[in-house]
């Protein structure tokens, strides 16, 4: 087994190791090395499957950013909990600690397709399948590059070291610690790989905008014939990843930078939910998390003949699946494309009331961006008996560390000046809210996107949705028209009308905290 001990780089993060370093370890080697440490097992497949209970999601009321001089004046703290300098530091102390007497596995790698706005990142840890999900998901260096590694930001890694609220200023036991000014990211009390992931992107949220690039929580693809570029913005479980990975197109990822060149990835990765994942609904991820070398976290799988249950909810409904874009055929290799051509907003309303797909004003899509709406379904949390708006600002929130407007502001500029059109694409209910309508067809919705993107819809006539303001189209080819109408697939119109003006309240006491900010144009865009 290769190792090698590396002590001086280490020791420069203030890391004196006592025990074996793995350093950029190979896929191969890695899973050979979490089998043999039992940090998981493999499917039937070659998979690796790891669990991550107690915690199968982020844990954003653990996540801090260190108030510190260098990032006080950029972070909007409104929005972002602070550490203090001195807590931070005997966070870092205690964990610096813990790590040096554990085996360590390392791995450098970039975050950003785009070299003139990359950032290295070391990241240290103690698991060996966490390390292959870095190197799943993040961008490898070339030889030559390792040989020069500077890293931009360290990652320190201890999932299973718990902070102490009382010594570390903590809430728990479980921390996502940012130090802006020395570069550093503290994780630990959780074996939820996605935090490694979303902390990174957080950085790069505070990183780029300062150079004018705008850091987007976004799937990208490229058509393969016309090379048209389109993002898909949407929360988790909006169908970002799923309507993003198209046989027809190019795939990106979900963590996306524009700037004046273009837009280009942060990751080599993909991250997707898999609860009820299927060869016909997602062929494409279906292929890619039934290989080697994709890891499975939290899947139920039979104990003798490892076939994994992907419809189980057992352990918990964020099921996914890690895998390198190397395993989608027709991938973008460089990461890199042009200004896009179309942006697409993509919500589940489970209240059923908003149109399925809707042509968006500049203005109304800096709203939608600003609101960043979805619903949450009844049943998928404890206490919610009946849906429940979640906004959470340009769709990604909790990885923002500057104010939303600087973002959206960023947003308006590149619209006006690329022309992109933009759409909303209601991937929720339709007949009547969640527990008597039912969702919309994976494959209408399909056909709806690929009707925006390929221009079908630039000249369909339009009507405009009286709640809401929007542009709906007459028709869509491949569309039951009816389905257009939101109101007319309602038994009763009358209950339709009332969830409609419940839902557009929603809308307008949410946008009250962006209207000291917001343009005139922008707050009128509104329902």
């Amino acid at each position: 087994m290769a190792t090698i001990t590396r002590s001086s780089e280490l020791l420069r993060q203030g890391l004196t190791p006592r025990r074996a370093v793995h350093w950029s370890l190979s896929a191969p080697l890695l899973v050979e090395e979490a089998i043999r440490r039992r940090e998981g097992t493999l499917s039937a497949d070659g998979a690796f499957v790891g669990l991550t209970s107690p915690h199968t999601g982020r844990s954003p009321s653990d996540k801090y950013a260190v108030r510190e001089p260098e990032s006080e004046g950029h972070v909007d703290w409104s929005a972002n909990q602070a550490l203090p300098q001195e807590a931070y530091q005997r966070l870092k102390r205690d964990v610096i600690a813990y790590l040096e007497d554990q085996e360590l596995f390392v791995q450098d790698v970039f975050c950003g397709a785009d070299p003139k706005y990359r950032l290295s990142v070391r990241v240290v840890g103690t698991a060996a399948w966490q390390s292959l999900f870095v190197r799943n998901m993040f961008i490898e260096p070339a030889a030559q590059q390792r040989e020069s590694f500077e890293p931009g930001f360290v990652v320190l890694h201890a999932p299973e070291y718990a902070a102490s609220p009382e010594a570390h200023g903590t809430k728990t036991s479980t921390f996502v610690v940012i130090h802006f000014g020395e570069r550093t990211i503290l994780i630990g009390g959780t074996r939820y790989a996605g935090e490694i992931k979303k902390s990174i992107f957080s950085v790069m949220n505070y990183l780029l905008p300062l150079q004018g690039v705008l850091g987007m929580h976004c799937s990208a693809n490229v058509g393969e014939r016309s090379g048209d570029v389109a993002l898909f913005f949407g929360l988790s479980g909006t169908g970002k990843t799923t309507l993003s990975t198209d046989p027809t197109r190019h795939l990106g990822d979900d963590e996306t930078g524009w700037s004046d060149e273009g837009v280009f990835n942060f990751e080599a990765g993909n991250y997707a939910k898999t609860i009820r994942l299927s060869a016909e609904g997602e062929p494409l991820i279906w292929a890619a998390s039934h290989r080697f070398g994709a890891i499975l976290e939290n899947v139920v799988m039979d104990p003798e003949t490892r076939q994994v249950d992907w419809d189980s909810d057992e352990i918990t409904e964020n099921t996914r699946s890690s895998y390198p874009i190397a395993f989608i055929e027709g991938r973008v290799a460089s990461g890199m494309a042009a200004h896009p051509n179309n942006i697409l907003l993509l919500t589940a309303d489970a209240f059923g009331v908003l149109p399925p797909i809707a042509r968006l004003t500049p203005e109304q899509a800096l709203y939608q961006f600003l609101s960043g709406y979805t619903a949450k379904v009844a049943g998928t949390e404890r206490g919610v008996t009946e849906p429940r708006a979640t906004f959470s600002a340009c769709f990604g929130s909790p990885f923002l560390p500057l104010h939303p407007t600087v973002y959206t502001h960023l947003l308006g500029d590149k619209i006006a000046r690329t022309g992109a059109t933009c759409w909303l694409i209601n991937t929720g209910w339709t007949g009547g809210p969640a527990g008597l309508g039912t969702r919309m067809k994976l494959h209408y919705t399909r056909e709806m996107v690929h009707a925006a993107l390929s221009g079908k819809l630039a000249d369909a006539p339009t009507r405009i949705d009286p709640v809401f303001g929007l542009h709906v189209p007459e028709q869509v080819p491949g569309v039951p028209p009816v389905l257009l109408d939101p109101r007319g697939t309602w038994a009763d119109p009358a209950a339709y009308d009332i969830q409609a003006a419940r839902l557009a309240e929603m809308f307008r006491s949410n946008f009250r905290r962006f209207e000291a900010e917001a343009s005139e144009a922008v707050k009128a865009a509104g329902p």
